[in-house]
C-alpha cells in the first residue's frame, strides 16, 4: 500500500473546479471555460507568473461560494441579491488555504463593476479581479446551443457597448486581442479544454503532499456539506468516525491521514444533486432515489481524474455499496471491497444514523445499533467492524461529534450571518 501521496495541484483543482460545474447542461465547465478566458487574456496584461497563477485560480474556484445547484444556476442567468453573498462566501473558503490568500481577494471582488471600483487598475489585484468579471460575464453569455464562431461578433459587441460602466476599457482591449484568434474561441469551448488547461496552465510541475491535500479535502467538504443545515458536519463526521474504526484496526498515520481525506471527499459527487433532493422533508420518488444513487458515481469519476488518487477514489466512492454486491451504483463484490472501503461503508452509515435529516430526528443508540446488527447478520456489512462499533460506541460518538464541533462553528459563524459578514 502507498503510504505519502504527491498530487499534482493543477491536476487537482482542475478536477474540483469541474466538480463544482456537473450539475446541469448549462453549468458544466463554466468555471474551467472562465478560467481559460481570464488566463488567455492575462497573458498580454504584464502580470508576473504569481500574479497570473493566482488570478486562474481564482477564476478556476470564482464560483466556490456558491453552494447549491438552485444558486448556481440563479448566478447564471443574472446579477442577483446572492451575487455578494457567494462572492463574500468564496473568499472566506479560499482564506483557508494561505498559498490562495490572493485568489480569496480576487475572488470577493469578481463582481465588482468598474464604476463602482476605487482603485488603480494598474493594481495587479485590481486588474485580476475585473478580468475575471469579464471572463465570467463572458462566458455566462455564450449560447450552447449556438455554434460559437457564429455569436463571438455578438458576444464581443456586448462587452464592448458596456465598457466604461461595467468594463474598463484596458481590460475590454485584453479581450479584444485575444479575441482576434478563432482559435481562442474554438477552444473555450473546446471538450478537451481541461487537458488544454492541465498542459498550459500555471505550476503545471507543483505537487502537494497529503498534508496540504486535507486541506483542501476540508474546503470542498465544506462546500458539500453547508449547502444544507442537515448535513453541515456530516463529511466530518465521516472523516472521524472513519478514523477512529481504521486505528482500531491498526492503520499506520500516513493510512489515518488519507482515510481523513477519503472521509472528507466521500461525498462529492453530491454537488451535482439539486438541494430540492437533498432538503426533501419527505421520503423520495423512485426518480428522485435514482438521482441520489448518481453521487458515488460522480464522485468515483470525479477523482478518476486525478493522478495518484486510486486509493482514495476506492475508499471514498463505494461507501454505499455492500458486501453481497446489493449496494449502488458499482455493485462490487466482497472480492472487491479492501477493509477500508467496508470501514467507510460502516462510517457513513453510523454518521449518517445520528444526524438529523429532512425526513426525520437523528436514531437513538439502540436503534442504530439494531439496524448495524441486521446488516451484519445479512452479511451486507463486516461484522468485525460492525462488532467494534457497538464495542466502541460511547468513545466512537464523542470523538465523532467532538470533531463535527469545530465544522458547525465555523457554518454558524460564516454562513448563517452573510449580512453580518457585509458590515
Amino acid at each position: 500500500m502507498k503510504k505519502n501521496l504527491s498530487i499534482n495541484l493543477l491536476n487537482l483543482l482542475l478536477s474540483l473546479s469541474d466538480a463544482m460545474d456537473l450539475a446541469g447542461p448549462e453549468l458544466v465547465q463554466h468555471q474551467l471555460r472562465t478560467a481559460f478566458i481570464a488566463w488567455e487574456m492575462g497573458k498580454s496584461a504584464g502580470l508576473s507568473d504569481e500574479d497570473m497563477a493566482q488570478m486562474f485560480y481564482a477564476a478556476l474556484l470564482h464560483d466556490i461560494g456558491a453552494f447549491s445547484v438552485e444558486e448556481k444556476y440563479e448566478l447564471l442567468k443574472t446579477e442577483t441579491d446572492m451575487t455578494e453573498e457567494h462572492c463574500l462566501r468564496g473568499e472566506m473558503i479560499l482564506n483557508k488555504i494561505p498559498w490562495l490568500e490572493n485568489a480569496a481577494i480576487l475572488v470577493r471582488h469578481h463582481h465588482r463593476k468598474w464604476e463602482d471600483c476605487r482603485t488603480n487598475i494598474d493594481d495587479p489585484m485590481t486588474l485580476g479581479s475585473h478580468i475575471i468579471f469579464l471572463a465570467d460575464f463572458l462566458e455566462r453569455s455564450i449560447n450552447r446551443k449556438t455554434y460559437i464562431l457564429h455569436q463571438s461578433r455578438e458576444l464581443t459587441s456586448r462587452i464592448v457597448e458596456k465598457t466604461g460602466s461595467v468594463f474598463h476599457p484596458d481590460v475590454t482591449d485584453l479581450l479584444l486581442s485575444a479575441g482576434i484568434r478563432e482559435e481562442f474561441w474554438l477552444d473555450m469551448v473546446s471538450n478537451r479544454l481541461y487537458s488544454y488547461l492541465l498542459h498550459h496552465g500555471p505550476h503545471r510541475e507543483f505537487e502537494i503532499d497529503s498534508v496540504s491535500l486535507l486541506t483542501i479535502s476540508e474546503i470542498f467538504s465544506d462546500i458539500i456539506d453547508f449547502r444544507s443545515r442537515f448535513t453541515s458536519t456530516h463529511s466530518s463526521g465521516v472523516a472521524a468516525s472513519a478514523v477512529f474504526l481504521s486505528k482500531l484496526f491498526g492503520l499506520t498515520e500516513p493510512e489515518l491521514l488519507l482515510m481523513e481525506i477519503a472521509g472528507r471527499l466521500h461525498d462529492l459527487g453530491k454537488l451535482a444533486i439539486p438541494n430540492s433532493i437533498l432538503e426533501k422533508p419527505g421520503k423520495l420518488t423512485p426518480e428522485e432515489f435514482a438521482v441520489i444513487k448518481s453521487h458515488t458515481y460522480y464522485t468515483y469519476s470525479i477523482m478518476n481524474s486525478i493522478g495518484g488518487f486510486q486509493q482514495i477514489q476506492e475508499w471514498a466512492a463505494f461507501h454505499h455499496e455492500r458486501l453481497d454486491g446489493s449496494g449502488y451504483p458499482f455493485h462490487c463484490n466482497a472480492g472487491e471491497l479492501s477493509i477500508e472501503s467496508r470501514i467507510m461503508m460502516v462510517a457513513d452509515m453510523f454518521t449518517a444514523m445520528e444526524e438529523d435529516r429532512p425526513y426525520r430526528k437523528g436514531m437513538d443508540k439502540q436503534e442504530i445499533i439494531r439496524i448495524f446488527s441486521a446488516f451484519s447478520n445479512r452479511g451486507l456489512l463486516e461484522k468485525r467492524i460492525v462488532d467494534l462499533v457497538i464495542e466502541n460506541w460511547d468513545d466512537m460518538s464523542a470523538y465523532m461529534k467532538q470533531r463535527q464541533e469545530a465544522a458547525r462553528t465555523f457554518y454558524e459563524k460564516q454562513f448563517l450571518l452573510p449580512e453580518k459578514a457585509k458590515v
